[in-house]
């Protein structure tokens, strides 16, 4: 969004800076034109006229790019390691069933990092690996081919929950997705809560989640457990009350193209520790 120049050089050249590998990078303004001072040919610049969103820029990055497998990574994250590139090109290489590889967000000042940055129940231990049933959409790499089967990310939702989305599809494709803690980037550690629409998008795309993605008996589950979770975490009703605005919404408009996963996909996700219900 054109507000963190010294970071977003960073970003871009931990990602050129990848060995053995080829490197494109699409560099997306949502809303800007992010063209002044790039002048490397591995560079495409997209300038959007207006800010669509995580998933809309996203989408469009995607749309533009010509990369077997696809990583997204916001202005302020980093990629210390040089062979991040090959690591994933050999583990994609290997198994052609996997569809998405999650990385592991590390703090640059040296702490633990999020529990909500390891995508499973049991998150004590970041730096254990396993299979699991979502990703960071701003920490990951995505089989393009995965991608496509799954549709892309959808952008009514704007933010939170778009990753959720893809993967609920990506898995109903029979792709797999792992969450790799040898695969590392940085990020400063911040709190989901510091945007002003968190808790009503929280809401409305769970709702949204559930109306486009679930058979209607794990939906409708899905959607009492949520409402029973944010009671007993958020007591003050300066959160309840837009989590109970969105929530609502999510109902009241348009949830976008309904494609149940099947019973199948959903035994498969509880088999793998976190059924979608929670």
């Amino acid at each position: 969004m054109g507000n963190r120049p010294v970071e977003l050089e960073r970003a871009v050249r931990s990602a050129l800076e990848q060995e053995h590998v080829d490197v494109e990078v699409v560099l997306v303004g949502n809303g800007i034109d992010p063209s002044a001072g790039i002048d490397d040919e591995r560079i495409k610049v997209l300038a959007l006229p207006k800010n669509l969103g995580i998933p809309g820029g996203r989408n469009e990055g995607v749309a533009v790019s010509s990369g077997d497998v696809l990583l997204f990574l916001d202005d302020d994250g980093w990629y210390r390691s040089n062979r991040l590139g090959v690591h994933l090109r050999d583990r994609f290489s290997a198994d052609p069933r996997l569809g998405v590889v999650s990385f592991r967000v590390r703090d640059p000042e040296g702490g633990r990092g999020e529990r909500r940055h390891v995508p499973r129940l049991r998150a004590g231990d970041p730096e254990r690996s396993s299979a699991v049933t979502t990703f960071l959409g701003g920490a990951c790499a995505i089989r393009r081919a995965a991608w496509d089967a799954a549709g892309g990310l959808p952008e009514d939702f704007f933010y939170a929950h778009e990753e959720t989305d893809l993967a609920w599809q990506i898995l109903d494709a029979g792709y797999t997705i792992v969450y790799d803690a040898s695969a590392v980037m940085y990020h400063p550690a911040v709190l989901p809560t510091r945007h002003s629409m968190f808790y009503r998008y929280n809401a409305r795309n769970r709702v949204w989640l559930a109306r486009r993605n679930l058979p209607w008996p794990i939906g409708l589950t899905y959607l009492a457990v949520w409402v029973g979770m944010t009671l007993l975490r958020e007591r003050k009703p300066s959160a309840l009350k837009p989590w109970f605005k969105g929530f609502a919404e999510g109902w009241r408009k348009p949830a976008g193209p309904r494609r149940p996963i099947s019973y199948r996909t959903a035994w498969r996700m509880t088999r793998t520790g976190r059924p979608p219900i929670i």
